[in-house]
């Protein structure tokens, strides 16, 4: 089992790298493909999907289609929160990039749009959260936003 090397990046320093992706149009219908993990990742999410917050980053909760308590989202453009995705491969990397957020740990990666996704690591569920570019300039709220919910929810430990 591979783990990757943390970079603690403090909220200005993280906010700075987000902004620098800058802004774009508008994403009018949110869609995200729906997770397909197994019966008890499904059950955490849908357990996680039962505490979500109504609002991430001043945002309205507008879940993207199709339905399902595997995914969730809030704003225009959204951001979207995908449960039980698979382990991304990022994670054998011991260079990627990684922080926590009020104790929970999450893989950086920044998309080829300039989005940024973040999935938890150390978690019995792998929690995907995707900001598009253009809500990027708040920076780490949307996680700071979900952070208490996921502990709540996920328990720490390696996913199967």
């Amino acid at each position: 089992m591979n783990f990757f090397r943390h970079r603690l990046l403090g909220l200005p320093a993280l906010a700075l790298l987000i902004t620098v992706a800058g802004c774009s149009s508008a994403d009018d219908n949110a869609s995200a493909a729906v997770p397909s993990p197994g019966a008890g990742v499904t059950k955490l999410c849908r357990e996680l999907d039962r505490v979500l917050p109504s609002k991430v980053d001043d945002q309205d909760r507008r879940d993207p289609e199709p339905v399902s308590a595997l995914t969730a989202g809030w704003g225009d453009p959204a951001i979207i929160l995908r449960c039980g995705v698979e382990r991304p491969s990022k994670m054998d990397d011991p260079e990627a990039d990684g922080v926590e957020v009020n104790g929970v740990g999450w893989l950086l990666e920044k998309q080829d749009d300039g989005s940024f996704r973040f999935t938890t690591t150390l978690r019995k569920a792998y929690v995907e959260v995707t900001i598009p570019k253009d809500r990027t300039d708040d920076g780490m709220a949307p996680l700071v936003d979900l952070a208490s919910t996921v502990r709540k929810a996920i328990p720490e430990g390696i996913a199967d």
